[in-house]
């Protein structure tokens, strides 16, 4: 059942209770967890935090704790599932789910007593209605000793008659209900989407108890930032999100600005940005974030040698030497960056790209750290999805989980590094793919396999850097193609997951559209082609479209 007040039906409930926390990899899902966190230390709340990867560690972990917790908060899992038929619990058994994955499973949404959804009722939901999807069990209708033998009188034979015309009628009836809930249920899950961020839901909460800190918007904003980067949501609910974050954020870093030693060394200060689209091009060179972003890279298309020629016409275009934007941002000459970002804008219009500004937010640490939220969301995932060292999933994502704390920069630094590594390595990998045509037009989709011996293909491994090499190959090849009904179609990448089980990772996204929105199929197509070929499958990871 969905909760209407948070703090009364949640929050009062479980804070003065033993909870077990189950977090979903990835950083939304993090950020909600951050600010939970918070506001448990506020009151002392007593909790065991596990990190759950998918569906199976989600089972294990709550088969490991459930003698000894009563409730459980899910965070970015365990909405679009039949939660009680999975994991079968005890009736005295409570579950407060925080989750963007749509659509919710409808038990959940009309379970009474034991599932209570923490999701934003403004969303769109599309909620079948409860007499369209269940019906109390009708008693069997098939009376064998009813039948008649044809000695008895009219009357009685005209009321069995009568009888077995009503139960005709009813199993008609039946037949039918059941054939629109098929369809009505077909409707609603054929497509996967996402909701309002799970740290904003989360955010609300604290703000609705006078417990909102700075520290909570930023990850808040980090949450919400995170389902731009991935493209789970459309440029419309990221602007008006992004419009009721800015509320906020006018309301905790008011300050005069004339007002002298208004920043000491260790204070945080948001700020509303309208900012370069480039990946952390702050902490690296011009010339690499421009290389390794998707939308710079697909534009130009860098992977040809026209491509290369094009981004020296750009450089000219906005008058910057090459000596200059190859050297670290931080140590370009002041008088460059002064008016950097309405030069490279202008220069961008002329060569097609017309969005290379968009709306976020930047973070003061003092005088001398600043970065943007987009940073945060490249180093965090990163940290978590670290292949360098053989690490147990738990380390990296406590890593990951740290380095969200502004006490822990030396982690972020960290995390900083490794997504430069991790997007140099998605651009070379997709260059490699259109310089060999490896996407390959499977009729209603196209399709593109990375081989075991592939370049850093032990990357993609990972769900989070495979979806994103996903989004970046299907834009690139958007762009490279002259075939128009190939711009039109969705993609699904592949790659080896564990060799010696002989073991591949999917994902299906989307087709590339400014329209888009961002609704996902291929979460029910997997299904059903698993089926119907009788293929050995895993449904593992709670974004339905990863297999």
């Amino acid at each position: 059942m969905f909760l209407s007040d948070f703090r009364k039906e949640f929050y009062e409930v479980i804070v003065t209770q033993r909870v077990l926390l189950l977090v979903a990899s990835d950083v939304d899902a993090l950020c909600a967890c951050k600010i939970l966190q918070a506001l448990f230390q506020c009151d002392h709340v007593q909790y065991t935090l596990v990190p759950v990867s998918g569906w199976q560690e989600l089972e294990t972990a709550f088969l490991e704790h459930k003698d000894q917790f009563q409730y459980f908060v899910l965070i970015n899992c365990g909405a679009n599932v039949d939660l009680l038929e999975i994991l079968q619990p005890e009736e005295d058994t409570f579950f407060f789910i925080c989750d963007t994955h749509r659509p919710i499973n409808v038990v959940n949404v009309y379970n009474e007593t034991q599932i209570k959804l923490l999701v934003k009722q403004d969303d769109d939901l599309e909620i079948p209605a409860y007499d369209d999807i269940f019906r109390d069990e009708e008693e069997d209708e098939d009376d064998s000793g009813n039948e008649s033998d044809g000695s008895e009188p009219s009357g009685k034979r005209k009321r069995f008659e009568e009888d077995i015309m009503e139960r005709t009628m009813k199993r008609r009836q039946r037949r039918e209900w059941e054939a629109r809930r098929r369809e009505i249920l077909f409707d609603y899950e054929q497509y996967e989407y996402h909701g309002t961020s799970s740290a904003m839901v989360m955010f609300d909460l604290a703000w609705i108890m006078s417990k909102d800190l700075n520290d909570m918007l930023w990850w808040a904003i980090v949450g919400l930032t995170d389902q731009w980067v991935q493209d789970k949501i459309t440029q419309m609910k990221y602007v008006t999100d992004i419009g009721t974050l800015q509320r906020h954020v006018s309301r905790h870093n008011h300050r005069n600005e004339d007002e002298e030693n208004s920043l000491s060394i260790d204070c945080m200060r948001i700020a509303f940005e309208y900012d370069l689209r480039l990946a952390l091009y702050q902490h690296w060179s011009l010339f690499e974030s421009l290389c390794n972003t998707c939308y710079t890279s697909a534009s130009l298309k860098l992977w040809s040698v026209q491509g290369q020629k094009r981004l020296q016409e750009f450089f000219a275009d906005m008058g910057l030497p090459l000596k200059q934007v190859k050297q670290k941002f931080n140590s370009m000459d002041v008088s460059l960056k002064e008016n950097l970002q309405e030069m490279i804008e202008e220069s961008a219009s002329k060569f097609g790209m017309k969005n290379l500004r968009v709306q976020t937010f930047s973070i003061h640490f003092g005088f001398k750290n600043k970065f943007l939220a987009s940073d945060i969301v490249y180093a965090t995932a990163s940290l978590m999805e670290n292949i360098e060292k053989d690490e147990p999933g738990t380390d990296n994502f406590i890593k990951a989980l740290d380095s969200l704390s502004r006490s822990n920069l030396d982690k972020l630094h960290q995390g900083l590094e490794l997504a430069k590594k991790q997007l140099r390595a998605i651009q070379q990998t997709v260059a490699s793919c259109i310089c060999t045509n490896l996407v390959i037009s499977q009729g209603p989709f196209l399709y593109c396999y990375l081989m075991e011996g592939t370049p850093d293909v032990k990357l993609f491994s990972k769900p989070v850097s495979l979806c994103l090499l996903s989004k970046y190959l299907l834009k690139s090849f958007v762009c490279s193609t002259k075939n128009k009904r190939c711009k039109l179609l969705p993609l699904i990448v592949a790659a080896p997951m564990d060799v010696e089980q002989g073991t591949v990772i999917m994902v299906g996204i989307p087709p590339e559209t400014e329209s888009s929105d961002k609704k996902n199929f291929f979460g029910r197509a997997f299904e059903k082609a698993a089926e119907s070929t009788n293929s050995r499958t895993l449904h593992n990871h709670f974004d339905m479209s990863s297999k």
